[in-house]
């Protein structure tokens, strides 16, 4: 099966808007008293994965527009599952990326929204409702390819910064702490890398792949990352003229979520 930049244009119009459905149920939400439920809570050990109904309200209005629009397709969530279809075109969402941001109150979290053809993520989108922000990496209505800001209406392109210096960059992580995102020799492989750069910023999830693709932040280093919570994050980054790859600096491939949840 191939698709043409038609196909892709399309597409990538019903991705942008799945997105708008699904801030009209998270953002109503935010900064308000909701029940937050652990979903690791039956896990031995001191674990915290946290879901509320934004994240599921948010994904069942995603898949509800996607089973009408394109039934044939395969849907991949964090909350609730795979839909298995045995298309080679499936929808891979994180309703809520950042949830810990979220129950925070801060405003960087993200709804992440993939299209895969063929496993590979084609399209991406990284929208940050509470900041009216959309990272977008697709197909347009004119045709072209690439990554654009959606603000208020408008799109603007955007790129990578194209900082090739260490000691001029501006580093993300979500969490450096040993046993939280990194194990031990990631931890340490990240904290030298880290003691050379000249900015380093935490906690920012998904958002920092938005800002790296627009040139605020140069490098993201991340492990442990589910197919979920980085299909959308490549278009975005690539069609930005990006890299993404594992931490050996491999091209993440066909298997490229394997890579990632081994650090990447």
């Amino acid at each position: 099966m191939t698709l043409s930049r038609d196909d892709l244009s399309i597409l990538t119009r019903d991705a942008l808007s799945f997105a708008v459905a699904a801030r009209e149920q998270t953002l109503p939400r935010f900064r308000q008293s909701i029940s937050i439920e652990n979903k690791l809570q039956a896990e031995p050990g001191n674990t915290f994965d946290p879901v509320t109904e934004a994240d599921r309200e948010a994904e069942r209005i995603i898949r509800e527009r996607i089973e009408a629009a394109w039934p044939e397709h395969g849907i991949l969530g964090e909350e609730f599952g795979e839909k298995a279809t045995g298309s080679a075109l499936r929808w891979v969402l994180d309703p809520v990326d950042g949830t810990r941001a979220f129950i925070c109150g801060v405003a960087s979290w993200t709804t992440l929204i993939a299209l895969e053809h063929e496993t590979r993520p084609v399209i991406g989108i990284i929208d940050q409702p509470a900041m009216g922000e959309n990272f977008v990496g697709g197909v347009f209505d004119d045709g072209k390819a690439g990554a654009v800001l959606i603000r208020e209406g408008r799109a603007r392109p955007i790129s990578v910064s194209g900082e090739s210096d260490l000691a001029g960059a501006r580093l993300s992580t979500t969490d450096p702490r040993r046993g939280e995102c990194f194990d031990d020799v990631e931890a340490g492989i990240f904290a030298d890398i880290a003691s050379q750069v000249r900015v380093t910023r935490f906690g920012l999830d998904a958002c920092a792949y938005g800002l790296l693709a627009a040139g605020h932040i140069d490098l993201v280093i991340e492990a442990g990352l589910q197919r979920y919570d980085a299909a959308a994050l490549i278009p975005v980054v690539e069609q930005a003229g990006g890299v993404v790859t594992d931490w050996r600096g491999d091209p993440v491939g066909p298997d490229w979520d394997k890579a990632l949840e081994e650090g990447g």
